[in-house]
């Protein structure tokens, strides 16, 4: 068995009330696990923007580490993107399973991989 089938990307999904950066903080007990930059497409991070529509690029972090989140952001924005405290690692489920959404619609080509989410507010 292929370690992931590319059409459906069902081999990485983790079970329902997890999330990967969970299980990750759980093998890793003495890390400050963070979930942020994987959930939005390379092309917008490079950017700074979601497709043409001129959206800022906005990097949800989840966390249970404040010190870690707060330093994290500052790097995000310091890039020239938008940075948004998402929660505690708890919320990683939500941001990960957006990241599995827009990357099963870019593979199906109904969004383009410049395209994705943004946060407006």
């Amino acid at each position: 068995m292929p370690l992931c089938d590319f059409e459906t990307f069902d081999s990485l999904v983790v079970p329902a009330a997890s999330s990967a950066a969970a299980e990750l903080a759980a093998a890793l007990p003495r890390s400050r696990v963070l979930k942020a930059l994987n959930t939005t497409f390379a092309a917008t991070l490079h950017s700074g923007v979601v497709r043409d529509a001129e959206l800022p690029t906005t990097v949800l972090i989840t966390g249970d580490d404040a010190d870690a989140k707060s330093l994290l952001a500052d790097v995000v924005t310091a890039g020239g993107l938008r940075a948004v405290d998402a929660g505690s690692l708890k919320r990683a489920r939500e941001l990960e399973a957006l990241g599995f959404l827009q990357l099963t619609l870019a593979t199906g080509e109904k969004i383009p991989w410049t395209g994705g989410f943004g946060v407006v507010g």
